[in-house]
């Protein structure tokens, strides 16, 4: 996914391939019928080669051709006229934008994908808006056209997708669109208002708080001044014949030191979060860092060559979690045998911090259950349900339904980055951890989106000691570090704004989280403040912190219904932070 729209799309979904082409194809749906559908249906059909909307039994068309030339030149045709008239030139320049946008995949890694369980799933609900002549699902045109527009040496665009789509006619169903539209809609006044929300308790915290004293707001982000040395370590658990490495950052010091562990997410790998590891290390912390073998770079790598038939395994949700028990087991045992680590590691003392699938896994181990009841509500996903982690969380319903011991004693805190959560843990899972808990939510996080994944999954913990950071602005890989096994590049534009400004937040959160509650220096706790987080804020990802939230009328379990938030009186969210999505997609008319 390439579209460089403010907001909505600077954002690298799960596994970075993955989702670029998922929410693509979710996008290309969203930007016809939410932008310009409305506003092209208003002549006759005009014969092949179209694209036709459809609202019951009246249909109206545009030659496809009016759309390339539009695209390539500027110019509005005569066909196109008679519909642009409606649209305004934001709404028309995105169409132009989306239309020629390229998608760096090949076909070979685009049919991989499209015939995994999440793929196929993604093809049946888009098919039920995106359909071929006589209203057929469009299921297999979909999938045809995109695997021929991948191999076409024009490459992957969404013209290029609709010249190569099987069918004489592309029909969009504008009833269903709309009605996809309309929970779109829903999801963002959500998001809004409980952004709001927070920034604007953020703000009243950080004004009503003791002024900070003693405290230079440059001091955390600043690499501290131990030295210290990495080793890389393979583990084999024979139990699950699992093998994977884990690299571990040993302060070169002879005193026992809390330990902290960080999970990558979905196709990623163990060095997505070095600068993590780097920058705790040098404060005194042992870091491991293990690569997670069925849901890394690597996986995704053996999918889009053909050596792989799946993304991820279901039995990832629960192997994450036992991977990290493992290397636990693995380094008490080294402490007691090795003279590099011995005396070294205080292994009753841990934090784990975890981002995506790694959030889940963090969540996991802190003693949230897989939540199978809540799973057979939300899942399989619905297109109305524009939430793409669901695709993933849903995988878990293959499992075996039985009772998992994922929690582990020995983690006394832990962080949890745009996690995936609401249907695979939910409320009543949540609502068991009782160890410390920080969430970081991104705002234009539309992965995982800030308000059912992490906002209002937060106000479910009843942990006393919780911790909701929002980057304003930020999305859902804006906190990865690049990584050189990296399956396909991502453009900067898909990132976000200022990742390094993001991953600084990261530093600067973490450090003071886990000297307060791991290494029990109780001294950091001050700069778990709105205060602190206030004065490091900085354009253009300002930062927010609340340590409770109250959404008036919250669902209890059910994320995805709608959910009404307390209205927020005396600043407007565009005032406390802007829109965190593009005006054409705020205020939609029909």
């Amino acid at each position: 996914m390439s579209p460089t729209i403010p907001g909505v799309v600077r954002l690298r979904p799960h596994a970075r391939v993955v989702s670029k082409l998922s929410i693509w194809l979710h996008l290309a749906v969203g930007c016809l019928s939410i932008g310009l559908i409305p506003t092209l249906a208003a002549r006759p059909s005009l014969g092949a080669e179209r694209l036709t909307i459809s609202y019951g039994l009246v249909a109206r068309s545009i030659p496809i051709n009016s759309l390339e030339t539009y695209a390539r030149t500027g110019k509005i045709d005569d066909d196109l006229a008679a519909y642009v008239q409606y649209a305004g030139k934001e709404q028309l320049n995105l169409l132009r934008q989306f239309l020629l946008t390229p998608i760096p995949l090949n076909a070979v890694a685009v049919s991989q994908f499209l015939y995994t369980p999440i793929g196929k799933r993604l093809l049946e609900n888009l098919g039920e808006v995106v359909q071929q002549g006589s209203r057929i699902n469009g299921f297999y045109a979909i999938r045809a056209s995109l695997i021929l527009a991948a191999a076409d040496p024009q490459g992957l665009t969404l013209l290029n997708v609709l010249r190569k789509f099987p069918s004489r006619a592309i029909s969009i169903d504008l009833a269903r669109s709309l009605e996809i539209a309309g929970s779109f809609q829903r999801l963002v006044n959500q998001t809004q208002q409980a952004i709001a929300l927070i920034n604007k308790q953020s703000l009243l915290d950080a004004g009503t708080a003791p002024t900070l004293s003693n405290i230079s707001v440059t001091d955390l982000p600043r690499p501290g001044n131990f030295s210290w040395q990495k080793r890389t370590i393979i583990l084999n658990d024979s139990s699950r014949e699992r093998i994977f490495p884990a690299d571990i950052y040993l302060p070169n010091v002879s005193s026992l030191r809390p330990l902290i562990v960080i999970s990558h997410g979905l196709g990623s790998d163990r060095n997505s979060f070095a600068y993590l590891a780097e920058y705790l290390a040098s404060y005194g912390f042992v870091v491991a860092v293990p690569e997670h073998p069925g849901s890394n770079a690597q996986q995704l790598q053996a999918l889009f060559g053909g050596r792989a038939a799946e993304i991820t395994s279901p039995r990832e949700f629960i192997d994450r979690p036992l991977d990290i028990k493992y290397l636990l087991d693995q380094l008490t045992s080294l402490s007691q045998s090795d003279p590099t680590y011995r005396g070294r590691l205080n292994l009753e003392q841990i934090g784990v911090v975890g981002q995506s699938f790694g959030g889940y896994t963090a969540l996991a181990l802190a003693g949230a259950a897989i939540d199978f009841k809540q799973l057979d509500k939300n899942c399989p996903a619905s297109p109305d349900v524009l939430n793409a982690s669901l695709l993933l969380q849903c995988l878990a319903l293959n499992l075996p339904q039985s009772k998992y011991n994922l929690s582990d004693p020995r983690v006394k805190a832990v962080i949890a980055i745009n996690p995936v959560d609401s249907s695979i843990l939910g409320q009543a899972s949540l609502s068991q951890i009782k160890i410390p808990v920080m969430m970081v939510a991104g705002s234009v996080d539309t992965v995982a989106p800030a308000f059912p994944e992490q906002i209002q999954p937060f106000t479910w913990l009843t942990t006393p000691n919780k911790y909701l950071v929002l980057i304003n602005g930020g999305t859902h890989f804006s906190t990865i570090g690049a990584s050189p096994n990296d399956a396909v590049p991502v453009p900067e534009q898909v990132i976000g704004p200022s990742p390094a400004l993001a991953q600084r937040y990261i530093r600067a959160l973490s450090l003071p989280y886990f000297q307060t509650y791991v290494a029990n220096e109780q001294s950091y706790s001050r700069y778990l403040s709105a205060d602190y987080i206030n004065a490091i804020s900085q354009e253009p990802l300002p930062l927010s912190l609340v340590k409770s939230l109250s959404l008036q009328g919250s669902a209890s379990t059910a994320t995805q219904e709608p959910t009404t938030i307390s209205k927020v009186e005396s600043l407007p969210s565009s005032e406390v932070f802007g829109s965190p999505y593009p005006k054409q997609f705020v205020n939609i008319k029909f």
